[in-house]
């Protein structure tokens, strides 16, 4: 590989990886790569973080897309749910017929 191949690629975005397993219900963040594209993400991210066919889904996301909260902000910002009793699972009565709870 050229001097000139990784000068491009360093310019590549970065992309995060996110892998939902065969019994998984939810994606999890697996890595980070870099693509030229949406379509090359998904193709390098499946080349790499498949290899044993354990995955059934890949999302990839620009990393300069994601927005996240501070964890120092977690009062003020998960704060305004405590008073809304009706979110609470204790709020509910189940039924007797209800199985399994």
């Amino acid at each position: 590989m050229s001097t000139d191949d990784t000068a491009v690629r360093a310019d590549w975005p970065l992309y995060e990886v996110f892998l939902r397993g065969k019994r998984g219900l939810n994606h999890v963040h697996v890595g980070s790569l870099h693509a030229a594209d949406d379509e090359m993400a998904v193709r390098h991210a499946r080349d790499v973080y498949t290899r044993r066919n354990e995955g059934v889904s890949i999302w990839v996301v620009r990393s300069s897309a994601i927005v996240a909260s501070s964890p120092s902000e977690k009062d003020p910002f998960f704060a305004p749910s405590g008073d809304k009793v009706y979110r609470h699972p204790t709020f509910y009565e189940i039924p007797d017929n209800v199985p399994h709870m």
